[in-house]
């Protein structure tokens, strides 16, 4: 059984099939996706359609990113609406609805969708690997844990949690499209809404895969 990290996806359905495909998941590995499959890239719908069904083939884990909580406060703050359409991606989201921002635009989503989002944890906790979307406390457990640091906490503070278990996670794009590897902290946000790519990666093997929305794919080892 492998665990295999996705990181941040923003809208990219073409990478992400292109990289499901090279993965090939097993019926016994545990995925987990680390947040943000939301806004930015033109297929947030065709995403979480995908997400969707990748959970009934496999244990998925689900976490919540900063875009996923914009998305769902905006259906009742008109500041954060703002906000999230004009300046975070969500007037893409919304054109892959085929909905427009003046519109009733929450029923122009199905409700299954709002449902994942709304299902999204806030992390995941293995007896190895703490998987977060942003960042953490060091020095605090898991389950004390604020919500603005998982979701927006960047990987540039990120330090050893006082577990010792090592730290998976997205939130932090990086600017070389490469995984960032501390030994104690991986990062594989690596861009694929910004031209780079998008990754998965094998936390017990160290092997990783990539592909991005040109159709290209790659292969790596940390």
């Amino acid at each position: 059984m492998r665990t295999l990290a996705i990181g941040d996806i923003h809208g990219c359905n073409t990478a992400l099939e292109l990289l499901l495909g090279e993965v090939r998941p097993e019926p016994s590995d545990r995925m987990v996706f680390l947040g943000d499959y939301v806004d930015r890239g033109p297929g947030t719908r065709q995403v979480i359609d995908r997400l969707l069904a990748q959970s009934r083939q496999n244990e998925c884990a689900f976490i919540r990113g900063n875009h996923e909580t914009m998305m769902l406060d905006s259906r009742v703050d008109p500041n954060c609406c703002e906000s999230w359409m004009n300046a975070c991606g969500g007037a893409a989201t919304l054109r892959s609805y085929g909905v427009a921002p003046d519109s009733d635009w929450v029923r122009g989503i199905p409700a299954a969708h709002w449902n994942f989002l709304e299902g999204t944890i806030p992390y995941l906790e293995t007896a190895t690997n703490i998987f977060v979307h942003g960042g953490l406390d060091p020095q605090l457990d898991m389950a004390e844990q604020p919500d603005e640091l998982l979701q927006w906490e960047t990987f540039f503070t990120m330090r050893p949690h006082k577990s010792g278990k090592r730290v998976i996670c997205g939130h932090t794009a990086q600017s070389s499209a490469s995984v960032k590897d501390l030994g104690f902290a991986a990062c594989i946000d690596t861009g694929p809404a910004y031209g780079g790519w998008l990754t998965c990666l094998d936390v017990t093997a160290g092997k990783y895969w990539q592909a991005n929305e040109l159709g290209d794919v790659r292969t790596g080892q940390l």
